[in-house]
């Protein structure tokens, strides 16, 4: 989901069907309720001395003379990176919602300490970002060109001469297990104790969700799961390729609804979009629904074509977040959820 054109459907399509945008910009997590001041033991990460180093996703390395102190990243990022004891200054995408709560994409981060450099997509507010004087800038990536998730690409240039180094992390077309290993990494580079106890008991979670949901889909295996999101005139319906956490959901075994090629041509293969007189298209017995601020939720979805369907009218319809928090504590619930779902639904379609 990238730039502005191609961006438009693009991004809409990984934030509307699952991916990674804002619903009706230029474009078309769950965790423990426990609070807690960081992800790590101490409390804080430690920096290290000396030079710093790290290559990304693009291939290249980002390169200061000490360990980054001066963060500025992608909100979800952001959320990760804190999970691991590691503190941002300030945040650019989805971070507050129009109620002044923390977004979605937030996690626990308190975004009342960080500097927020824009809400929405095509926002960056770079005289603000400048007089952060940033060390280091984090996002993710949404596409194989090495586009900075959030980061407009009419002013990129512009971002960059600030003189911060920058870090992506790919999140496209490959399994959550990837990323979530990648950032991982990127916070122990940042003095992140990854062998904390906190962070490993995140971790045993995630591998019991996993082999929990592995279990669930081989003991319901009819049971067919549609991945979808909500706009006022437009459902779109999502392919388990390229978004990180449905591919590995299918790893695992989950029997998903897959539009055809020729339907998800014009989204650049993220999902198909369908009017809502024929958001039955398709069989599905437990929908997940897109869970972002830029999204209708099921509970304000009027449309009597989708309170018909078999899997809203059982009640089998749960929360998604196309863009997970890439930290072990954020996406061992994301399994749960879904296998507890699985384990619970009855064939309906």
């Amino acid at each position: 989901m990238s730039n502005v054109r191609a961006t438009h459907l693009t991004r809409r399509g990984i934030l509307a069907a699952g991916g990674a945008l804002g619903l009706g910009a230029a474009l078309a997590a769950c965790g423990d309720d426990k609070a807690k001041d960081s992800g790590s033991d101490s409390g804080k990460a430690a920096a290290k001395s000396g030079p710093w180093s790290f290559k990304d996703d693009r291939g290249q390395t980002a390169k200061t003379d000490k360990t980054p102190s001066n963060i500025v990243a992608f909100t979800g990022v952001a959320a990760a990176l804190y999970d691991y004891g590691v503190d941002v200054k300030g945040v650019f995408g989805p971070t507050k919602t129009k109620d002044g709560k923390a977004d979605v994409q937030a996690g626990e981060l308190d975004i009342s300490k960080v500097t927020i450099l824009g809400n929405e997509y095509g926002q960056f507010n770079i005289e603000k970002y400048a007089a952060l004087a940033p060390d280091l800038l984090i996002t993710t990536m949404f596409d194989d060109a090495g586009s900075l998730w959030y980061v407009p690409a009419e002013s990129k240039k512009k971002v960059l001469a600030v003189g911060a180094p920058s870090v992506g992390i790919s999140v496209y077309d490959r399994q959550l297990t990837e990323p979530l290993q990648r950032m991982l990494a990127l916070a122990k580079s940042l003095g992140a104790d990854t062998s904390s106890a906190t962070i490993t008991k995140a971790k045993k979670r995630f591998e019991d969700a996993a082999a929990r949901l592995r279990a669930a889909t081989k003991a319901n295996p009819d049971i067919k799961v549609l991945a979808g999101s909500a706009s006022q005139d437009i459902f779109y319906v999502s392919t388990s390729n390229l978004s990180i956490d449905l591919e590995y959901f299918k790893a695992l075994g989950v029997n998903f609804v897959e539009p055809s090629a020729s339907a998800l041509k014009a989204s650049g293969g993220w999902f198909e979009n369908l009017s809502w007189e024929n958001v039955d298209k398709y069989k599905a017995d437990l929908i997940i629904m897109d869970n972002r601020s830029s999204t209708i939720q099921p509970a304000d979805i009027t449309e009597a074509t989708w309170k018909k369907l078999p899997a809203v009218k059982a009640g089998q319809v749960i929360a998604r977040n196309p863009e997970p928090i890439l930290s072990y504590d954020k996406c061992a619930p994301l399994l749960e959820d879904l296998a507890d779902a699985i384990e619970k639904a009855k064939k309906v379609s």
